[in-house]
């Protein structure tokens, strides 16, 4: 029988050759337009560059090429309820939040997988660029998911993807995980697709490219506090603690002298202390997730910080003992724990690391999992 993909596509030529692919292999496609966000529907002044209109036009032009049908989802609530607010809470916090991971967990391989399996597909397909490998380890003939890094390393975006587990990889596809960005742009000509030459999308997921200030000024109003340095003396003033990031140099208004760098940042007190550029030897973490179930502790692995970063060596050591299993996402998955604490010491010490952000651990290609730095 057929099997019935229904492929998240964004108007780019990521997800569109995606489609293409599937469709070529002899799967049933049908292309699934989110609307996770809109101008219109922000309650806020929004200074951004989100064209979903145009998006999903062009989703629908690549959909009566390839001769599939096209459908809309409106996950807009939900994007805000999970995506934005968080986003914002995490500012608020004086940490470093990660939206397309969020957005990613919950809305893409969360609403959307749902939604689709309700629907009666078997698969969902996104254009990431990434790559299952499905394993058969023992007697029982269980099926294993592991996901791996996409083929090209300068579009590989695992990284995003560190908190889907079996239940999901079981029900995903990632078609154009193999290949490279150009490889994709000759596919897409190859295909005839009417976005063949688009550019590639910026900014935070959804939302697009936005200043990242004004944007945040929209919930976290200015608040003037000093800037000191490590000695405690005031230096300078700036607008609000939050408005900053952890190893930001640009924008503190401090000339002249010795480079400096956002060090820590108090938003309670308002206040941001600068330093000449720091690194760190280890770190710890929370909301720990292991996509295959959790390993023996203490492991040498690699690990990024950030995406696009090359991989750091380190090892990892479990500080509490209190990673479980959850049976809802089969016998090997480990949930986001966030009682569990895991401890990361890096073979070479790490520029700006900031609470908020991810770590995901990495064996060579295949991604371990992840955790949220405290």
């Amino acid at each position: 029988m057929q099997k019935k993909v229904l492929v998240a596509m964004s108007g780019g030529v990521d997800s569109s050759v995606a489609a293409a692919l599937l469709k070529e292999q002899g799967y049933f496609v049908v292309g699934g337009f989110m609307k996770n966000f809109s101008a219109e529907s922000w309650t806020g002044v929004l200074e951004a560059d989100c064209p979903w209109e145009q998006d999903f036009a062009d989703v629908q032009a690549v959909c009566e090429r390839l001769g599939i049908e096209c459908r809309s989802f409106n996950f807009e609530n939900e994007y805000r309820d999970r995506v934005i607010e968080y986003f914002f809470a995490e500012y608020a916090a004086g940490r470093t939040p990660n939206p397309d991971i969020m957005c990613n967990k919950e809305i893409k391989f969360g609403l959307f997988l749902e939604r689709a399996l309700e629907l009666g597909f078997d698969y969902i397909a996104t254009g990431h660029y990434a790559q299952i490998r499905k394993i058969s380890n023992d007697k029982f003939q269980n099926s294993k998911f592991e996901l791996l890094k996409g083929v090209d390393p300068k579009k590989d975006q695992s990284y995003f993807l560190y908190t889907l587990g079996q239940k999901q990889l079981s029900r995903v596809m990632f078609p154009i995980g193999e290949y490279t960005k150009s490889r994709v742009r000759e596919f897409a000509r190859k295909f005839g697709l009417p976005n063949a030459e688009k550019k590639d999308s910026q900014g935070i997921c959804f939302v697009g490219h936005v200043n990242l200030k004004e944007f945040l000024k929209q919930r976290l109003p200015e608040r003037v506090g000093e800037i000191v340095n490590a000695q405690g003396e005031v230096v300078g003033t700036h607008p609000g603690a939050w408005y900053y990031t952890i190893g930001q140099r640009h924008g503190l208004g401090i000339g002249g002298g010795e480079a400096y760098y956002v060090a820590q940042k108090d938003v309670v007190r308002n206040v941001i202390t600068v330093a000449p550029p720091a690194y760190s030897n280890s770190a710890r973490l929370s909301q720990i997730h292991w996509i295959g179930g959790p390993p023996e502790l203490p492991l040498n692995c690699t690990v990024k910080i950030r995406y696009q970063q090359p991989d750091q060596t380190c090892t990892l050591t479990n500080v509490d003992n209190k990673l479980t299993k959850s049976d809802k996402d089969g016998p090997t998955q480990s949930v986001l724990n966030k009682s569990a604490t895991v401890s990361v010491r890096f073979a070479e010490g790490q520029f700006a690391i900031a609470p908020g952000q991810s770590i995901v651990f990495y064996d060579n290609e295949v991604v371990l999992g992840g955790g949220i730095l405290n």
